[in-house]
């Protein structure tokens, strides 16, 4: 029975069900599945939905219905680890979010999909996200990373304003944060003081993995 549920969380990321993840992932506590093993099953469909993407197998449309999935799922798991006390291995925490006054999601989402999928932990504030939101959960939850996204002109300043409240806070130097978006290059992130920009999600995990002294392995 526990490999049928195994294989079914793995499955329904990879056929992108939606619709039945958050059952999958309660049937599987409720059968005593170690949780561990629900995560890692959720996690590898993830990374071959990422190589997928990345070699040109997969479209964006694939990669964004398999990241809603995932998170039907991986925090109804998630959740159990904790009630349990378990210890999860991550390559890094990465605080991720489009800032204020920008409801674009998709790019951002990509980018939290494929560090997903590279053993990264990621904590997703969605869209239109207050300076002081993301702070605090660099703050709240000690980030190696701070990815920002900006896809509207009329936005990418804000980008700025976050960092320079990390300088106010004294946090600046305890994090690596890194910026993307459509009018973002890296003569602009220079200019604000982030320490990288990516023009596409593949190179953000590349990034990501090289602030961080990382090889692109697992």
């Amino acid at each position: 029975m526990s490999s049928d549920i195994l294989d079914g969380l793995y499955r329904v990321v990879l056929d992108l069900n939606f619709e039945d993840a958050e059952d999958l992932a309660k049937k599987s506590i409720e059968e005593g599945i170690d949780p561990l093993q629900s995560a890692e099953a959720l996690t590898k469909a993830i990374r071959e939905i990422g190589e997928g993407f990345a070699k040109g197998d997969l479209f964006l449309p694939d990669l964004v219905l398999a990241s809603k999935v995932l998170q039907r799922a991986l925090p109804v798991i998630r959740a159990e680890i904790k009630r349990q006390g378990k210890k999860t291995h991550t390559r890094g925490k990465v605080v991720i979010g489009t800032v204020f006054g920008d409801i674009h999601s998709i790019g951002k989402q990509m980018v939290a999909t494929l560090l997903l999928s590279s053993s990264y932990e990621v904590i997703d504030l969605g869209v239109n996200v207050k300076s002081s939101v993301f702070v605090e959960a660099v703050k709240k939850y000690n980030s190696d990373i701070l990815a920002m996204s900006a896809l509207l002109t009329t936005t990418a300043y804000e980008q700025k304003n976050i960092i320079k409240d990390l300088i106010s806070k004294g946090m600046r130097d305890k994090v690596k944060i890194i910026v993307g978006g459509a009018p973002i290059n890296q003569e602009f992130a220079d200019s604000i003081g982030a320490d990288g920009y990516a023009p596409t999600a593949p190179l953000a995990v590349t990034l990501v993995n090289k602030l961080l002294g990382l090889d692109s392995g697992g």
